[in-house]
């Protein structure tokens, strides 16, 4: 939220961002419409004013060669009733003879002078580009051929200046043209995308807005989602999805510590009310009786700010494991026969050869953690078994109670959770070791889970990936497979 007050107060007060996005998205719009009327523009005076230089050539060409074919099927006065007859503006005839003098032409003003020095041959064609008739006093453009003949053997030289100034000013007129249109058009898609954006924006400023009014008490503030199905309604849905993780981790946080508090608070009050009393005592006596109980509500504190810190570690990423070979038989049997050695359950092993890749440290916590579980919720009977599936080590831990309702399977495995409200914190732990187990076996790329074994009973399952599922395991000194049963009672 102070992220919003910040960029908005740095929009108004500095040079640099007080472009925003309308104004950028109008400039863009503009710029690349200007830029592409350029080239379009260019481009269309060129391919205009070649098609229309190309049909003033053969315009002129065609009237060359159809005096020339009325000059040899007739005669040279057919030739020059042909000129007059089909003379038009812009374009002036003239039929030379060997000598250079004018014996046809289709308007009397130019009737006395050649209007091209030029003297191609019979069959042959010249072309020439001018800038005026000196001998008409005429200042356009021109574009002249020559064409020789030859007529009852007789040679001629026909001439055909045709304006090509229509062309230059039909192109002059429509540069002018796209040039005072394009300021209009120019303006128009200002306008528009002026418009079209600041009504975007608004949506935008809205859910901003709406954003700037939530802060840590009103974190179930959300905004309006509008009804468009674009970019504007996946950011709605967006931020509101980032809200709802919002307030589950501050609900989370405030539980956490909540939760953290009201467990250390009873060691604590131990501790200050043994200390005081102890304190009380001159003679010391009292201290050498509270001391084994001051000891052990500190190592259990202890214990408590230990499984805390790795929590933190394993719910911000910063939970570090070792990856090297470990044999998870070996480490398994070990966690077995400790816990063999304080339970009063009948506790029983099947076990076969298995080595991962992971942190031996860790993944005896876990496996201590999960025994531990069992072994409060067992009525009378513990059976653990590993073994191996395809590129998997599957562990299984049952006991003979209640299984795990499927509503609380994903619950479980959160902090200081115990679905046995009735039960003493201190007979059941403090809620933290199934959750310190999901997050080691995740830090392993493995899973963990509740489910419920074939007889009924509860059933804890951990699987843990295999580096090399095709590699025989290398078996131990015990052989290929352990099964031991341990009764009740402590040994």
């Amino acid at each position: 939220m102070a992220v919003g007050r910040q960029a908005g107060s740095g929009d108004s007060g500095s040079g640099a961002t007080r472009w925003g996005v309308r104004k950028r998205s109008t400039a863009v719009a503009v710029g690349v419409v200007a830029v592409a009327l350029l080239l379009g523009g260019v481009i269309l005076l060129v391919l205009l004013q070649t098609s229309l230089i190309r049909s003033t050539e053969i315009a002129a060409g065609q009237k060359a060669l159809d005096v020339v074919a009325e000059m040899e099927e007739l005669d040279v006065e057919d030739a020059r009733a042909y000129i007059i007859d089909t003379a038009h503006a812009g374009q002036y005839v003239q039929v030379l003879n060997g000598a250079g003098y004018v014996v046809a032409a289709s308007d009397p003003a130019v009737a006395d002078a050649p209007l091209s020095a030029q003297r191609p041959g019979p069959g042959r064609t010249s072309v020439q580009d001018v800038s005026g008739l000196p001998s008409i006093g005429d200042t356009d453009d021109y574009y002249i051929v020559t064409v020789g003949a030859s007529a009852r053997g007789v040679e001629y030289t026909v001439v055909v200046a045709q304006t090509s100034q229509i062309q230059t000013d039909t192109i002059s007129t429509v540069a002018w043209f796209m040039l005072g249109a394009t300021p209009l058009l120019l303006g128009t898609v200002a306008v528009s995308v002026w418009l079209l954006v600041g009504r975007s924006l608004r949506q935008v400023e809205r859910i901003r807005g709406q954003v700037a009014r939530i802060n840590a008490g009103r974190l179930d503030g959300r905004v309006d989602v509008p009804p468009t199905h674009d970019e504007i309604h996946a950011l709605a849905l967006t931020m509101n999805t980032m809200l709802d993780r919002l307030q589950a981790s501050d609900s989370e946080q405030r539980r956490f510590v909540s939760d953290a508090s009201h467990e250390l608070r009873s060691p604590l009050a131990t501790l200050k009310a043994g200390i005081e009393i102890a304190a009380a005592d001159p003679t010391g006596e009292m201290w050498l009786q509270m001391k084994d109980v001051l000891a052990e509500e500190t190592a259990r504190m202890s214990f408590l700010v230990e499984d805390l810190l790795t929590l933190a570690k394993a719910n911000d990423g910063g939970l570090k494991v070792e990856h090297e070979d470990v044999d998870l038989d070996d480490i398994l049997d070990q966690e077995i026969r400790r816990l063999r050695s304080t339970s009063r359950h009948r506790i029983s092993a099947d076990l076969v050869p298995a080595r991962i890749r992971g942190d031996a440290h860790r993944l005896a916590q876990v496996l201590r953690n999960v025994l531990d579980n069992a072994d409060r919720h067992a009525l009378s009977r513990i059976d653990v078994a590993l073994h191996t599936a395809g590129q998997q080590v599957i562990i299984t831990v049952d006991n003979d109670g209640d299984p795990i309702p499927e509503a609380d399977r994903d619950r479980i495995f959160e902090r200081f959770v115990r679905l046995d409200g009735s039960r003493s914190r201190e007979g059941g732990g403090s809620g933290l070791g199934l959750a310190i187990a999901a997050g080691i076996v995740a830090a392993h790329h493995g899973t963990i889970r509740p489910t419920e074994a074939p007889p009924g009973h509860c059933r804890f399952e951990i699987a843990l990936p295999s580096p090399d599922p095709a590699e025989p395991p290398v078996l131990t000194p015990r052989g290929t497979r352990r099964h031991g049963t341990q009764g009740s009672g402590r040994r």
